[in-house]
């Protein structure tokens, strides 16, 4: 087995512009921010972004990469609404596919299976159908007559995730109390970037948790990434909680201000380093 370790910029390099790029986690939990970061000093623009959305959504589309988002929230939880997507989306600057949770679930599922569709009931009966006109409906076939959503497969080019523990080969693991559905981001992408909090030998991932924690297969995975923290400002429990001061500080910025100050390094070390400063100047 070949290994397949890079950096984050490595990673974002082999994006390109105009690709859809599947972004795991969800809302403020264990995000790929890591890779997130990367993309943002890269180059790479006129994105569909397709995610369980989060800061990292909020940081794309105020840094203007975001042409379409497809997405059922865009949240950072303990805040309801991510401020710097909601800005975007006022002033018009992305397109934007609103789907119900669970129908966003099983377009990942169609696409982690070839499938161009699942039929299910989830949106009926609500708006999703009137926003989303291009949706369409079908009978079932076996007698009964009823009538299922036609969700569309959410094919990406590209996915980034992160995870507690993964090992050089792509095998990826949550320890946490939620695997969200990391696992069919990497399966409905033609190539899969896994950062981790931790890179260990493959022997060592039975050890850190019981088998169903194992839950991204190195057959999905094209990198693999080591970013101990790289989930920051986000959580990835059980490896560190979410930043809550600094979730608020980066909602009540205005985004130019934060991206000068935070982002401009050319470094995740950068960020770090950035971050600490900041946390030392509240404690003084």
């Amino acid at each position: 087995m070949t290994g397949k370790l890079m950096t984050a910029d490595e990673a974002a390099g082999r994006l390109r512009s105009g690709m859809t790029v599947g972004i795991g986690g969800w809302g403020s939990r264990r995000k790929p921010m890591a890779l997130v970061r990367a993309l943002l000093r890269s180059q790479v623009t006129d994105l569909t972004v397709v995610s369980y959305g989060g800061p990292d959504v909020g940081m794309l589309a105020a840094a203007g990469r975001i042409r379409r988002l497809v997405a059922p929230f865009a949240t950072l939880d303990s805040i309801p609404l991510e401020p710097h997507f909601r800005a975007a989306r006022e002033r018009g600057a992305l397109a934007f596919t609103e789907y119900d949770e669970a129908m966003f679930l099983w377009g990942l599922r169609a696409a982690a299976n070839r499938l161009p569709f699942l039929p299910v009931r989830a949106g009926l009966g609500s708006d999703v159908l009137r926003v989303n006109p291009g949706l369409r409906t079908v009978a079932s076939p076996y007698g009964d007559g009823e009538e299922l959503v036609a969700v569309p497969a959410l094919r990406l080019d590209a996915a980034l995730v992160h995870v507690n523990r993964a090992d050089r080969h792509g095998n990826g693991q949550y320890l946490g109390p939620d695997p969200y559905f990391d696992d069919l981001f990497c399966a409905a992408a033609d190539a899969a970037y896994l950062s981790c909090e931790q890179l260990v030998e493959t022997a060592d991932l039975a050890e850190a948790g019981p088998p169903q924690s194992l839950l991204v297969g190195r057959h999905t995975v094209t990198g693999v990434v080591e970013a101990p923290g790289g989930a920051h400002f986000t959580s990835c429990a059980p490896d560190h909680g979410r930043d809550e001061a600094f979730q608020k500080l980066y909602a009540a910025t205005p985004w130019p201000e934060f991206a000068a100050r935070f982002l401009a390094g050319r470094s995740e070390d950068d960020y770090r380093g950035a971050v600490r400063a900041w946390h030392g100047e509240r404690q003084q």
